[in-house]
This record gives structure tokens, sequence and C-alpha cells, in this order.
């Protein structure tokens, strides 16, 4: 005897994608400092790209996010 196909699987259906937090003003707020009157910047601008773009703290070095370059802190004794 021959079997019947099996049965048509429907289409799984697409989940909506969930809303990811926008950085706000918050993280402008992060990158400066006020000292004495003057702002301070908290992290180096990328050498390649130029200023805007902030480099990325990574403990022993900066890399920016932009382009890659990694700039290595130097070890003070």
């Amino acid at each position: 005897m021959a079997q019947a196909p099996p049965p048509a699987k429907k289409p799984a259906e697409k989940k909506p994608a969930e809303k990811k937090p926008t950085k706000g003003a918050d993280s402008i707020y992060k990158k400066y400092e006020i000292k004495d009157g003057k702002l301070e910047r908290k992290r180096p601008f990328c050498n390649r790209c130029g200023r805007g773009y902030f480099m990325a703290d990574h403990g022993d070095r900066y890399t920016c996010g932009n382009c890659g370059f990694t700039m290595f802190k130097s070890k003070t004794d």
C-alpha cells in the first residue's frame, strides 16, 4: 500500500522585532568633564578619523570603533 504524503507545514509566524534602547543624551555627558570652568575630554579622539570620533577604553589600549585604529597606553612604573 502506498502511504499518503505528510501534511504540509504552515510557515512559522515572525515575531515583531524588539526595539533597542537609544543612547540618548546621557552618553554624551559621560565623555566630557568640567574642571576649573573648562571642558575636558575623558577619552582621546582618533588620530585617523579626526575630531569627533572618540576612542574606546579597553584597559591597556584605546581603540577606534569607526576605523579600528588601536593606540596602546604607555606603562609607567
